[in-house]
């Protein structure tokens, strides 16, 4: 699987958390974000445990937009 681009910004502070992640643990990140509850994100060097209450914004890379010629 692809390691996604991932960062995280949280209520409060002015830092950010920047991981990548595969497209799997990314998707469950995503929808537990909206339940505001205690997560763990398995990231290519380890885990992390996020209080989602506390996540203003999850960014990727995933959607991302490119520059380019080529039909979409």
């Amino acid at each position: 699987m692809a390691l996604q681009r991932v960062t995280i910004g949280f209520a409060g502070a002015a830092q950010v958390l920047a991981v990548r992640v595969e497209d799997d643990a990314l998707d469950v990140l995503l929808q537990a974000v909206a339940g505001g509850e205690w997560h763990d994100l398995t990231v290519d060097d380890g885990t992390i445990r996020l209080n989602l209450g506390e996540v203003v914004y999850v960014r990727t890379a995933r959607d991302e937009h490119k520059v380019g010629f080529g039909a979409a």
